[in-house]
């Protein structure tokens, strides 16, 4: 299955964060990544005061299901240190599914495509950089 991700970052070695958040999806057994996008500084969006962010999106081919897949991104985001203390607070890392193959998925902790990525454009402009036109969820 063809999926994107986004990543970002806003305490610490940003760029590191991102870079090792990249190796650690390399080394997940049923993940390829295909391309990544050009990195972004960003203001926040949301959220209390906060670091400016770098952004960027991920394209990965995996035979993982959406929520085992999620699951192998939050054991990512522990591991560089992500604690979720604050919504829309600042963070070392951070991880979404955006699409997943064509698959729509609304449930309370996994909704395919990410909400409101349309309308954020630290998502849109890493993720069309890379984007496959494979899905008829982009329009």
């Amino acid at each position: 299955m063809l999926c994107y991700i986004g990543v970002g970052s806003n305490l610490g070695d940003r760029k590191k964060h991102i870079e090792d958040a990249i190796e650690k999806l390399k080394n997940i057994e049923g993940v390829e990544v295909k391309r990544v996008s050009s990195i972004y500084e960003t203001e926040p969006v949301g959220g209390p005061k906060q670091g400016k962010y770098l952004n960027g999106a991920i394209e990965i081919e995996t035979g993982l299901g959406p929520r085992e897949f999620l699951g192998k991104l939050q054991d990512i985001e522990k591991e560089l240190g992500r604690k979720k203390t604050v919504k829309n607070g600042p963070r070392t890392i951070d991880l979404d599914i955006l699409l997943y193959g064509d698959n729509k998925i609304d449930e309370p902790d996994l909704k395919i495509p990410h909400p409101n990525m349309r309308e954020r454009e630290f998502v849109m402009k890493p993720l069309k950089e890379i984007y496959e036109p494979s899905s008829s969820l982009w329009m």
